[in-house]
């Protein structure tokens, strides 16, 4: 498979530019109709870097977006949210590019001094991958599209007076609160699609256990378990809390303790070589982490249970 091709668009004016549009009217700020988007990749698959945010309303495309080896279905709409300076890959149609919804381009520059500039950073779904977009219901698209509508008025007016600004934040602002909603729904109703990860996590912290990886390789990180179920570290975090109340790496303790207690209740292994057999990267480390769990040592447990 080629390694795709990488451009790099440092400004939204840049993006107009490539796309055969008029230079947009605030150079920080862009608010457009996939339908009016023209650029088409020379390159059969090619990887886009932008320097700025964006909010992708999208349906009906034939145009292949992946992340990884991830592919999302853009038949219903569904919102896409990406921070500067992450790659998306384009697998462009042979056939005509058929595309429609809405594009939101912000500029981190246009945030500059507003509370939004960092309270931007707190929504997780930025660093999401295209794979865990937002799939919408007819209601909540409607929802969406009317803030984005509303923003779009606000940028095309005749005349932008002070408050403009001020209106604009307020929207996009709405935009990512509703979006917050919208992605805790998808988090509570997505449940077969949930149970299916949670059980392929169960089957991956199990088989890595017993393979022997422990020793060889240490404990897995949360970034090797996310990218084994080819979702992100945070989209893991958030779908374990809300369907389990816990975090991926309080599941993965309490997995390495429940085999620390049949360690020291079924064989005469050292703490040491238990520690070091949990892939722990010394004695004293697996002995915190077994008494916040249990409330005493790992010898004080052994001697307990033989009793």
């Amino acid at each position: 498979m080629p390694v795709p091709v990488k451009i790099y668009v440092d400004t939204i004016t840049e993006f107009h530019r490539l796309n055969n549009l008029p230079d947009p009217k605030d150079p920080v700020l862009s608010v457009l109709r996939f339908e009016d988007l023209s650029w088409k990749p020379e390159d059969l698959s090619t990887s886009v870097v932008r320097n700025f945010y964006i909010i992708a309303l999208k349906k009906n495309t034939n145009t292949k977006f992946t992340y990884g080896q991830e592919e999302i279905n853009f038949d219903e709409g569904v919102l896409h949210f990406m921070s500067p300076k992450q790659v998306i890959t384009i697998e462009t149609p042979v056939e005509e590019v058929t595309n429609s919804g809405w594009l939101l381009l912000i500029h981190p520059d246009f945030l500059w001094n507003t509370s939004l500039a960092k309270k931007i950073k707190q929504y997780e779904y930025f660093s999401y991958k295209v794979n865990e977009a937002l799939a919408l219901s007819l209601k909540e698209e409607t929802t969406v599209v009317s803030i984005i509508e509303n923003i779009y008025q606000e940028c095309h007016n005749s005349i932008i007076d002070k408050s403009s600004k001020d209106i604009i934040l307020a929207q996009i602002e709405l935009l990512l609160a509703y979006s917050e909603r919208f992605y805790q729904r998808q988090f509570i109703s997505g449940r077969k699609s949930n149970h299916r990860i949670l059980a392929q996590l169960e089957l991956l912290i199990n088989e890595y256990f017993k393979s022997g990886d422990l020793i060889k390789r240490g404990i897995p990180t949360i970034r090797y378990i996310s990218d084994e179920l080819h979702i992100s570290p945070n989209y893991l975090s958030r779908l374990l809390q809300v369907n389990t109340g816990q975090s991926t790496k309080s599941i993965l303790h309490d997995k390495l303790i429940e085999l620390a207690k049949e360690k020291l209740s079924t064989t005469e292994l050292s703490i040491s070589e238990i520690a070091y057999e949990l892939g722990f990267k010394s004695p004293q480390s697996f002995s915190k982490l077994f008494k916040i769990k249990n409330s005493q040592t790992p010898l004080e447990f052994r001697q307990s249970f033989n009793r």
